[in-house]
């Protein structure tokens, strides 16, 4: 008697798996891993540490889409404490939980500390040199440029934004002139242009 053909379903091979929507690497593998990623994303951030954070978790590492980063980053900047530090205490425990939190952040603290603190001890003996003055006034342009690139370049995410881009750069323009042109507190500023941000999201997306 010849053995029945096998049915569609057991010949069919296996179905793939879908890939994520924004095409994300599912993060790092170990605490040890975590340790080193934040550790030399710390180590390159003199200055433009937002620049290095968005390269690193974006672009490079695929951790995060640009809008979970623009998401993350809103978060972070609203609590106390250095920004990169509260992202790194998300995405720590995003991976391994409060674990992960306390070894991203001694990832950013631990060795670049030490190199500030022997930077420090140079800096004191040789400030007072103009090659020395050239150089930091060098370094503060770059660092603006760097945020200033960064910006336009994480700007196409917000056409997913529910309050359109119109309104968001008529928001992100009130912040600029609030503060760089008028010198309004930032906290002033952060709770009540945020705030008003927050309640006109929040009623777009109410159902």
């Amino acid at each position: 008697m010849p053995a029945p053909p096998p049915s569609p379903a057991a010949s069919a091979p296996p179905a793939p798996t879908s890939p994520h929507p924004h095409g994300l690497l599912p993060g790092p593998e170990s605490l040890r891993a975590l340790f080193i990623a934040f550790t030399l994303l710390a180590l390159q951030g003199f200055g433009g540490v937002l620049v290095v954070v968005q390269r690193e978790v974006v672009e490079r590492r695929r951790w995060m889409s640009r809008e979970e980063f623009l998401e993350e980053w809103s978060v972070a900047q609203i609590m106390p404490g250095p920004n990169v530090v509260n992202m790194g205490l998300i995405l720590g425990d995003r991976f391994f939980g409060w674990r992960g939190a306390v070894v991203a952040v001694l990832g950013l603290i631990t060795v670049p500390m030490c190199v500030v603190l022997t930077l420090a001890v140079f800096y004191g003996h040789y400030q007072g040199h103009p090659a020395v003055a050239g150089a930091l006034r060098g370094m503060a342009a770059v660092a603006a440029g760097l945020i200033v690139a960064t910006g336009l370049k994480l700007m196409p995410a917000l056409r997913h934004h529910p309050l359109g881009v119109p309104l968001c750069a008529a928001l992100g323009g009130s912040c600029f002139c609030m503060i760089a042109l008028l010198r309004w507190p930032l906290v002033g500023v952060l709770l009540c242009v945020g705030g008003l941000s927050c309640v006109l999201t929040w009623r777009k997306l109410k159902p």
